[in-house]
């Protein structure tokens, strides 16, 4: 946590009109964690290059500076510390990216919009989907700054067919026309996701104290490679 607040994550995470929000995901442990493998495996490489070691400092604000890394590079552009932009980006705002309700509700009934703010492209296919091609050519909303700047209109044209649709029905109808869109998955969702079960991302182990627990493994497979999961040891006192 401390290295959360001392490296960037929290000042860049919550509502602009609100105080700091610690991440969710542990972005101070495993971030760090991840970053340090990559070192060492670098070193390692090097050492079967020359035979030299390396001594390898990391420390986890360090670490976190590189996950806000997107913050930083919009701080260059404006000269001021990068805000909160709640279910936006630091970077700029652009209309059709945040999210949006689904039936039927609840705290986590929502699909994640992402649309570029580079070009067109993906607020065509949005006007496509809820057949309002007309707009292309509308002078108040034909590019990414104006959209952003009639965020609330064009938002109140999205909602309707989000909040007809389940998130997951929703992530499908913005999916198929290539608009980049995610459900909102619980923890308990993602356990019980099909998808995820047919890539053996949860496992279960047959804790010798707690019994079976189903827990997520190493997101990773290489060919060849087969490994099998086993409960840790039980310690002693």
């Amino acid at each position: 946590m401390i290295g959360q607040a001392t490296g960037g994550t929290m000042s860049i995470t919550g509502k602009a009109d609100c105080m700091p929000l610690k991440p969710g995901p542990t972005l101070g442990d495993t971030g760090t964690e991840m970053l340090a493998t990559i070192s060492i495996l670098s070193a390692l490489y090097k050492k079967k290059d020359t035979g030299e070691g390396q001594h390898i400092q990391l420390a986890m604000q360090d670490a976190m500076i590189q996950y806000c890394r997107t913050a930083l590079s919009a701080q260059s552009a404006t000269d001021k510390a990068a805000g909160r932009a709640s279910a936006g980006s630091v970077t700029g705002g652009n209309a059709l990216m945040g999210l949006y309700p689904c039936k039927p509700g609840g705290p986590n009934g929502f699909v994640y919009v992402y649309g570029t703010c580079a070009d067109n492209s993906h607020c065509h296919r949005v006007l496509e989907t809820i057949r309002r091609p007309d707009l292309f050519d509308d002078e108040r909303y034909d590019t990414p700054k104006k959209r952003a700047a009639a965020k609330p209109k064009i938002e109140a044209m999205l909602i309707p067919l989000t909040q007809a649709r389940t998130k997951e029905e929703a992530m499908i109808s913005l999916g198929e026309p290539k608009v980049p869109a995610g459900t909102v998955f619980d923890t308990m969702e993602l356990r019980q996701n099909a998808n995820i079960e047919k890539r053996d991302i949860f496992q279960t182990i047959d804790h010798p104290t707690v019994g079976p627990s189903k827990i997520p493994v190493w997101p990773f497979e290489a060919s060849g490679d087969d490994v099998p999961l086993k409960p840790p040891p039980v310690g002693r006192t």
